[in-house]
């Protein structure tokens, strides 16, 4: 886990409220290509991040404390690794917010160190999730809100032919999303 301060760089990020939408399984399929590109930037900014993370390690390893004294001559290494963490977060978090939360996608808990994703839809009359790993070709399983990655299910003609119904009534309240 990387952390900048006291910070989480894999805490989930702030909670944006979006305009609900009900996923079907060819919408959710067509945002993928786009979800990877999200993932693999991700991915890369989790890299920096380990990086900066690991040099004010070696920081406080040979100076513990001191490093931190505005005299001391690592000083400004140490200074600008947590500047560049800081960066990092802000970065991070923009590209969650535009990238996934603002298109109504749901980043879990642990999304971001495991590369899931969940799209909200409906299911004979309450709201669920479906659920893609970034090693899956396309959207194969699906779970309740409260459910998780250990509640997956698989994604059958059955379920997907009962997905996102124009009439399901779940659609006109979402309030089950916000928890």
């Amino acid at each position: 886990v990387l952390r900048a301060g006291h910070r989480r760089l894999d805490a989930a990020p702030r909670r944006l409220r979006v305009a609900r939408h009900a996923f079907t399984v060819a919408e959710a399929d067509a945002l993928l290509p786009h979800v990877r590109g999200v993932f693999r930037r991700i991915d890369a900014y989790r890299e920096a991040a380990r990086r900066r993370v690991d040099r004010l390690a070696v920081l406080d390893v040979l100076w513990g404390e001191r490093v931190r004294e505005t005299g001391h001559p690592d000083h400004g290494e140490f200074r600008a690794a947590h500047r560049g963490l800081t960066r990092i977060r802000h970065r991070l978090e923009r590209l969650v917010d535009r990238g996934l939360t603002e298109r109504g996608l749901r980043l879990p808990g642990g999304g971001l160190e495991h590369g899931l994703i969940d799209f909200p839809t409906t299911l004979d009359g309450r709201w669920i999730y479906l659920c893609w790993h970034k090693d899956e070709p396309a959207v194969q399983h699906w779970h309740e809100l409260r459910g998780g990655f250990v509640g997956r299910r698989p994604l059958t003609p059955d379920v997907g032919a009962r997905l996102a119904l124009p009439s399901d009534p779940a659609r006109d309240d979402d309030r089950d999303l916000e928890g």
